[in-house]
């Protein structure tokens, strides 16, 4: 018998990102407009509601406008900043391009946008949901599912106990976790959610989809001097630095928010097959590039994350619904790639789940497959702006920088025509890209200067990351000799350089006994590691509640 207390709700919603507050916005307006009781609640394993929130970023309001019409009107932080310039930059080492916007396709010249942060806009999103009567719970992460006595039905969720220390022993501020009791539970996890992964396995929600691929996002907040300061001005890049490294792809984005301030960052494709690729450190080098680095000339750094990016697409979202729950948002996989865009999809996925829980629930159903939610987002503007861009990504990874953006551009001015492909390229898990050592080249980084390029260690300060040192690790191995005696020789242990925080580092190798560190405390939540690991021997698990970072404006 379990010694956890229980709360009964009809629908629990796991994170409190936009999909998740969508869907509990959602589920309290239908409860309104119908005059019924429903009780709703958010779990969020950040500090506050915001704290792990990561983007760059630039919002297509289309699903907010749906949820909440008169945004703009009641004081939304997104509204402070339209885009009203957009550019599109493909780097050499020392020069670059600009394309003309009559080149852009229509859908992704950012007209109509807003950029600002995200992390704010949830903040202000949690509070509409509160208002409404949701019931948030910041700094309790959902550790556990619950399943009826088989396994074959989603019950809820419990929070991780608090208190435990690090040899599983009790400390004396001990809390046992909480039971959660749903009709359903709606997964809201972010990318490579750790629950959301016990679920594809259980229910076999991948047997009809590609795998799922990631890129690698590393951010940073800057405060810039106000003559090179374009509020609304929106910047994206490709081509160097990773135009230098085979197999490898990405770009960076520089946005000009309010406040003087300049959201920029890199992502980098987790297909890359170098071993030696380090994903923080080429997001250091794109900053000194002259057109970069001449934006940031004069300003200072004020912030740092990283995140991952659920980059497959239309053919890599999984079957949605399982008995007793749904996943939505990004832990589902609805960015759409060349926008560089996902808030707006996620959010639409809340909302279409929402609708089919009440339903559902206004029924007298519970615990079933909420089979109106997929059939909601097959017929969707969704499903239909992903299918639309379903080949970019695979078309670049194949053709390379150049020949692949000029065949994806083409596929997508056709899409736009009504001339849809008749053919959809596949997906291979990211962590079967990368060569053995003796096959790749080394890469020679440059030292950081303190001033425009820095360390993975005073990253991690200003991401105000914290957690618990007495506390189990949420870093495991399935077999600890593996990084050692299997990755160090074969790839030179590529988590050294993967993980954007300085968690993993080989110690004693000069010595002639290397060991495998994991230093947790640094952990950003990135998931990384878990995605990246060749031998997919690294599992991340959600920490203590309220550990990880503890982003501002981001």
């Amino acid at each position: 018998m379990s010694d956890r207390e229980s709360m009964p709700y009809d629908v629990v919603i796991v994170g409190a990102g936009p999909a998740g507050l969508a869907a509990a916005i959602r589920l309290k307006q239908l409860a309104t407009e119908n005059s019924a009781e429903l009780s709703v609640c958010i779990l969020e394993k950040g500090s506050e509601v915001g704290a792990h929130i990561l983007s760059g970023a630039v919002i297509d309001p289309r699903s907010l406008d749906e949820l909440i019409p008169d945004w703009r009107d009641q004081g939304c932080p997104l509204a402070e900043t339209p885009v009203t310039e957009n550019h599109h930059w493909t780097l050499s080492r020392k020069g670059r391009r600009s394309m003309p916007e009559f080149l852009i396709p229509p859908f992704m010249r950012n007209h109509g946008t807003y950029t600002g942060s995200l992390g704010n806009l949830c903040r202000w999103l949690a509070g509409q949901a509160e208002a409404l009567g949701v019931e948030i719970f910041p700094g309790f992460a959902a550790a556990e599912i619950l399943f009826d006595g088989d396994r074959k039905i989603v019950r809820g969720v419990a929070t991780g106990d608090m208190g435990v220390a690090r040899d599983g022993s009790h400390k004396p501020d001990y809390q046992p976790g909480l039971e959660l009791h749903a009709k359903y539970t709606l997964f809201a996890e972010g990318a490579r959610g750790h629950l959301t992964k016990e679920l594809i396995r259980l229910f076999d929600l991948r047997s009809d989809c590609d795998p799922q691929i990631y890129g690698i996002g590393i951010k940073e907040l800057w405060d810039i001097a106000p003559d090179k300061h374009v509020p609304g001005r929106v910047i994206h890049t490709q081509g160097w630095p990773l135009s230098e490294t085979d197999g490898s792809n990405g770009g960076g984005f520089l946005y000009h928010q309010a406040n003087g301030q300049v959201a920029l960052g890199f992502v980098t494709w987790l297909s890359y097959t170098n071993p030696y690729l380090s994903p923080f450190q080429e997001m250091q080098r794109w900053k000194t590039h002259p057109d970069i680095a001449a934006i940031l000339e004069g300003g200072k750094r004020v912030s740092y994350g990283a995140r991952a990016i659920s980059d497959g697409g239309w053919q890599s979202v999984p079957k949605l619904v399982f008995p007793g729950g749904a996943l939505v948002g990004d832990t589902a996989g609805f960015l759409n790639v060349p926008r560089i865009k996902g808030t707006h999809t996620a959010m639409k996925s809340g909302m279409m789940a929402a609708e089919a829980a009440f339903a559902a629930i206004a029924a007298g159903r519970e615990h079933d497959e909420l089979a109106a939610y997929p059939e909601a987002y097959r017929t969707s503007w969704v499903e239909k702006e992903l299918r639309v861009v379903r080949n970019v990504a695979p078309l670049v990874k194949k053709y390379g920088d150049s020949m692949g953006s000029v065949l994806a551009g083409m596929t997508m001015w056709l899409e736009h025509f009504g001339i849809r492909m008749p053919f959809t390229m596949k997906h291979k898990p990211d962590h079967e890209s990368l060569w053995r050592k003796d096959l790749a080249r080394k890469i020679d980084y440059p030292k950081p200067d303190g001033v425009l390029t820095f360390d993975r260690l005073s990253s991690v300060f200003v991401s105000n990351t914290n957690h618990e040192e007495d506390q189990p690790c949420h870093l495991t191995l399935k077999d600890p000799a593996i990084p050692v005696d299997y990755d160090l020789p074969m790839y030179d242990e590529p988590a050294q350089r993967y993980c954007p925080a300085g968690v993993y580092e080989i110690v004693g190798e000069e010595d002639g006994d290397p060991k495998f560190v994991i230093n947790a405390q640094n952990c950003v939540h990135c998931k990384t590691c878990d995605i990246k690991d060749p031998t997919q021997n690294i599992n991340w698990v959600a920490p203590e509640g309220g550990g990880g970072p503890n982003y501002p404006n981001m």
